[in-house]
C-alpha cells in the first residue's frame, strides 16, 4: 500500500504534540512495509514580515492554489492508494483535498483538534470551554476574536471555515475524518462534520518505558504553564498538601507567577524546568501519582499515555477527552475542574489508600498494553484505510 501523508509543522520554538503524533504514526506505517511519499510543511518557513505577506498568508489559509498545484503533481509523479492528512494549517490549506478528489485519491483527515468547527481551534475561551460556534454560525468567535485576541486574525479563521463550508469541502472531499477520543468525536460532529464517516483512533507511544515503582513519594504534573492547564487551581490545592511533595515540569506564560506564589507561601513544589523525554518516564515513573488538572478540552495528550506505560495512576479534572480516557477509582481519579479543594481531597484519599495506589499502577499498565501499543495502533489504522478504499471501490456501502 502506498500512502500520501502530509502534515504542517508547528513553529520549532512552539513543539507541538501534533508533530510528534505525526513522525510517530509515519515510523509505525514504514516499519511496517506501508510505503509512505511526505508531504510536509514548516511554519518555520512562513514569512509575516509584512501587511502584504499576512494578507495573503491569510488567503492562503482558506485555499492555496500553490498547494493544490503540488499535491497534484506530486500523485502524477507517485500514484498514492490513499492520501492521510494531519495538520494542514497554515500552509497546506484544505486545498489539497480537491487536488486528491481530482486525482481520484481517497482522504482520510486525523483531527487533532476542533479547527474545522472552531476558529480558535480549541473550543476555549478565556480560559474555559466555550461551544457558542457548535451548530451555529460563527459571528461569536469574532465578536470575541477568539483566535489570537485579534479581530483580523480571527475573521481569516472565520473565512476558512465558512468558505470552505460553502464549497462543501468538509463533506464531498474527505473520505474519512479520525478523532482522538468519543468526546471530541462528538464535539466535531456536533459541529457540522459527518457522523457516519467519523472513527475513533487514540494515539500510541512507539517506544512505551517499562512500569515504574511510584516509590518517589511525590506527585507529578507535566505539561505547559497556562491557565487553561489548571495549574493555578494545582498550586492552590498544595496549599493544604504540606507533606507531599510536587514536581512541575514544563514551561509557559505563568513560570515567573508559579515561582512568586511558590517562594512567598513556601509551598512544597518544585519547578522543575523543561526535561528531555527520559528525564520525563524517570520522573513519571517515579510519581506516586500524576496530576491533570486542566480546565480545558485536551485532546489525547501523550503525558497520558506516559503515565499509563508507566502505570503512574493519574489525578485528572473531570471534563472532555480527559474523563474518557481516566476510568475513576481504576487508572486514577477525577475532581470538579477549577476546584482546588476537590483536588487536594481526591490527593488525600490516594496517599492514604496506598494498597489502592498499588492496584491501580497494575490496571493503569494493563490498559496501556491493551489499548495503546504501536502494535494494536497499526492494526486499526489499517483498518480505517481498507474501509476507505472498500469503500471506493464499491465493495461496501
Amino acid at each position: 500500500m502506498k500512502i500520501l501523508l502530509a502534515h504542517n509543522y508547528y513553529r520549532s520554538s512552539a513543539p507541538s504534540g501534533e508533530d510528534a503524533v505525526f513522525r510517530n504514526e509515519r515510523t509505525l506505517l514504514e516499519r511496517n512495509g506501508i510505503d509512505i511519499i511526505p508531504f510536509e510543511r514548516f511554519n518555520d518557513d512562513i514569512d509575516d514580515s509584512t501587511v502584504a505577506k499576512r494578507i495573503r498568508l491569510a488567503l492562503n489559509y482558506a485555499w492555496s492554489a500553490a498547494t493544490y498545484h503540488e499535491i497534484s503533481a506530486l500523485i502524477r509523479r507517485t500514484r498514492p492508494d490513499l492520501a492521510h492528512f494531519h495538520s494542514i494549517f497554515p500552509l497546506i490549506s484544505p486545498s489539497a483535498y480537491a487536488a486528491c478528489r481530482d486525482a481520484g485519491v481517497p482522504v482520510v483527515q486525523t483531527l487533532h483538534n476542533f479547527r474545522f468547527v472552531c476558529p480558535g481551534a480549541m473550543l476555549l475561551r478565556n480560559g474555559r470551554p466555550c461551544e457558542e460556534c457548535l451548530g451555529s454560525s460563527l459571528l461569536p468567535a469574532l465578536l470575541h476574536r477568539c483566535y489570537r485576541d485579534s479581530f483580523a486574525a480571527t475573521l481569516s479563521q472565520v473565512w476558512t471555515i465558512a468558505s470552505n463550508r460553502r464549497r462543501g469541502t468538509y463533506w464531498n472531499m474527505v473520505n474519512h475524518y479520525i478523532a482522538l477520543t468519543a468526546f471530541a468525536a462528538r464535539r466535531l460532529v456536533a459541529g457540522g462534520l459527518p457522523a457516519k464517516r467519523m472513527s475513533v483512533k487514540p494515539n500510541f507511544l512507539p517506544d512505551p518505558p517499562s512500569a515504574g515503582t511510584g516509590e518517589g513519594g511525590y506527585a507529578v504534573y507535566v505539561g505547559r504553564l497556562a491557565g487553561e492547564k489548571g495549574v493555578r487551581t494545582l498550586l492552590s490545592a498544595w496549599r493544604v498538601l504540606p507533606d507531599f511533595p510536587l514536581k512541575i515540569a514544563g514551561d509557559g506564560p505563568l513560570r515567573g507567577e508559579l515561582a512568586a506564589i511558590i517562594e512567598r507561601e513556601g509551598l512544597n513544589v518544585e519547578l522543575a524546568g523543561r526535561r528531555n523525554r527520559a528525564e520525563l518516564v524517570d520522573m513519571i515513573g517515579g510519581a506516586s501519582m500524576q496530576i491533570i488538572p486542566s480546565e480545558c478540552y485536551e485532546g489525547f495528550p501523550l503525558v497520558v499515555l506516559e503515565a499509563l506505560a508507566c502505570g503512574t495512576p493519574v489525578v485528572a479534572s473531570r471534563i472532555g477527552s480527559l474523563d474518557e480516557i481516566i476510568a475513576d477509582g481504576v487508572t486514577g481519579v477525577k475532581f470538579a475542574p477549577g476546584d482546588p479543594a476537590a483536588l487536594a481531597e481526591k490527593v488525600g484519599g490516594l496517599l492514604a489508600n496506598r494498597r489502592q495506589l498499588g492496584l491501580m499502577r497494575q490496571k493503569s499498565r494493563a490498559l496501556f498494553e491493551n489499548n495503546y501499543t504501536a502494535e494494536i495502533n497499526f492494526i486499526r489504522i489499517m483498518e480505517i484505510y481498507r474501509r476507505v478504499l472498500d469503500g471506493r471501490s464499491g465493495k461496501q456501502k
